[in-house]
């Protein structure tokens, strides 16, 4: 039974890491991470170096008396910022292409992103309306066309940009690979100018087929496509963001560590859309309100007011992943201060360098944790405590949300200090977190000392 049981989550996951359409997603969101690690940074440089009390931002080195200058840079912080966070469902789109399009084997094909983010603008609505009052307190109706507002193309596109990028760059492929759309040019033409009309008809083909249905739901259904797949989501990004559906997805990515697969790279390609965007969507609301309260909300881009999400990625960062998967820091920190067992000892001081800044394969592998059933259960256990803790600190207004996408090899305690916007208290309550994986490794690691001396 255990062991028809191993080979089924063997399979399961092998599946999931070779499967085109989630590996493609997977390596997309790995691809744009520095962008969009780039643009939160940003977003805390606004706030904590270029903001001054005008601005109604009390702590901030532009405060500090001779460092006022600094508020010349706040253009700076916003416009690279915008770059970063405000075109993440574009980026999304052309890295999904250009990913799908090798799957499908179409290598170095550098038209499909193209196609894909044509397709993807194909299905925004360009025409903004509204009212704004005068000064006479009269309102007047108002149009702009030709616009492309960032509620579509932020991270509140991502879920379309992701279909749109599978479906089209499919679809484009399909139509080459059918042979029957092909321009044939004369050998003298250059191969770049003839690659281009040989994918010509399937590029218009593809373009028009979205364009065709954007406009069929927008005159018949009176639904664009961007409402249409938000409504669908929403009930899953709520399970996905909630205490218990996370500590499922927590469970699932510590059961495939412990059978040594990489649990968060085999699931990240399920998780980051739905943890990027309630990311995305609190920093709007931070940039809103400079608030880092979990009761804190905001109307943005897309129209909705929105109250900040707990769970995001920054919160898995800081309470799911410090010291790496199972928080094994603090297990190296109970094998120095209780373990009597030599062999331990010689890992866990191994083991320090990288376990500062989060990586743990030399403990998960050196000790070993995998299938190793004692061990195995603080190894479940810590990252649910840890994240529950996090969650209730949060809840209760004694930790600020996570509201910066910090680096991931950030050591604990400054990776919480930088992702709740430079508040002392993120980093506090993520050393709280982290001591919780100590007691919890503790008894386990003294019980394993009977069992050596029993061998």
């Amino acid at each position: 039974m255990k062991d028809k049981f191993m080979n089924g989550l063997l399979s399961f996951a092998g599946k999931m890491q070779s499967n085109p359409v989630l590996s493609s997603i997977k390596d997309s969101f790995i691809d744009i991470m520095p962008v969009t690690i780039m643009g939160s940074f940003c977003t805390l440089f606004q706030f904590v170096l270029s903001s001054d009390k005008a601005m109604g931002y009390d702590i901030s080195l532009a405060n500090v008396p001779g460092f006022h200058w600094l508020t010349e840079l706040y253009s700076v912080w916003s416009t690279a910022n915008y770059g970063c966070m405000n075109f993440m469902a574009v980026l999304i789109a052309f890295m999904v292409a250009v990913h799908f399009s090798e799957q499908l084997g179409h290598v170095n094909d550098r038209t499909a992103p193209a196609v894909s983010v044509a397709c993807f603008v194909t299905l925004i609505t360009t025409t903004v309306t509204g009212t704004v009052t005068t000064e006479a307190g009269e309102e007047v109706a108002y149009s702009v066309g030709g616009v492309v507002p960032s509620s579509f193309t932020n991270a509140s596109g991502l879920f379309v940009a992701l279909i749109v990028g599978l479906l089209s760059t499919l679809l484009y492929c399909k139509l080459i690979d059918s042979g029957k759309l092909t321009i044939k040019l004369p050998d003298s033409v250059p191969p770049n100018v003839s690659q281009s009309f040989a994918v010509l008809f399937p590029t218009v083909i593809t373009v028009f087929v979205f364009s065709l249905v954007n406009f069929i739901m927008q005159k018949f259904l009176n639904l664009s496509f961007f409402s249409l797949i938000a409504t669908i989501m929403a009930p899953v990004q709520a399970i996905m963001t909630g205490l218990p559906g996370y500590l499922v997805v927590v469970l699932i990515m510590m059961l495939l560590w412990w059978f040594g697969i990489h649990g968060p790279n085999v699931m990240s390609a399920v998780t980051t859309p739905f943890m990027n965007l309630a990311w995305a969507n609190n920093e709007e609301i931070w940039k809103a309100t400079q608030s880092t309260s979990a009761s804190a909300h905001a109307v943005i881009s897309t129209g909705e007011d929105v109250k900040m999400s707990i769970i995001n990625a920054p919160f898995g960062s800081a309470f799911f992943s410090h010291t790496g998967s199972g928080i094994t820091g603090g297990l190296i920190i109970a094998i120095m201060l209780f373990s009597k067992r030599d062999d331990f000892k010689a890992i866990a001081k191994l083991a320090i360098p990288c376990g500062i800044f989060n990586i743990n394969e030399p403990i998960i592998f050196g000790i070993p944790m995998v299938m190793n059933p004692l061990l195995g259960i603080p190894f479940f256990l810590a990252p649910v405590v840890s994240v529950t803790v996090g969650y209730i600190l949060t809840a209760i207004g004694l930790c600020p949300v996570m509201v910066v996408n910090a680096p991931w090899t950030t050591p604990t305690g400054i990776l919480g200090f930088l992702a709740s916007g430079g508040n002392i208290m993120g980093g506090l309550c993520q050393l709280i977190a982290f001591a919780t994986s100590i007691l919890v490794y503790t008894p386990f690691v003294i019980i394993s000392n009977t069992q050596a001396q029993e061998a």
